[in-house]
């Protein structure tokens, strides 16, 4: 968590409730949280989610987070973290994997067979939060 807190929290702390969240989405198998670490560090880490596609009746997975330390970038760490979500989208049946991702991030997934889908469009909305999240629910 301390790599996604730096990188895209400008180092400030996940809730504890979120990350109480996050651990029982692992638990229950719709999260997946990959780490490359080395010598105590986490040099990589990737978050997936799996959810299901009522098109095709069947899940698909999608790559919510996949940060490689800039210092650490292209040593093959981001690959390797793509190789491994690919094997466990295997392994649990799901043969489609998407990512959103920058303009800078782009080239990386096209060199590994990723494809930029022409026919689909990401819309977004901000919406208010109308009641403080309640972790007992």
């Amino acid at each position: 968590m301390k790599l996604f807190e730096e990188v895209l929290r400008d180092g400030e702390p996940l809730s504890d409730e979120f990350v109480d969240r996050m651990r029982g989405a692992v638990e229950e198998g719709g999260l997946e949280v990959l780490a490359v670490i080395s010598g105590g560090r986490t040099d990589g880490a990737a978050v997936i989610a799996y959810r299901l596609n009522v098109s095709a009746a069947t899940d698909f997975a999608s790559i919510e987070e996949l940060h490689v330390r800039p210092g650490d970038r292209r040593q093959g760490i981001g690959g390797a973290l793509l190789e491994a979500i690919e094997k466990r989208c295997g392994e649990r049946c799901v043969s489609y994997v998407e990512v959103q991702t920058d303009d800078e991030a782009a080239e990386f997934y096209a060199a590994l067979g990723y494809e930029e889908e022409s026919d689909v469009r990401v819309f977004s909305k901000s919406l208010p939060i109308i009641n403080e999240p309640n972790p007992e629910t």
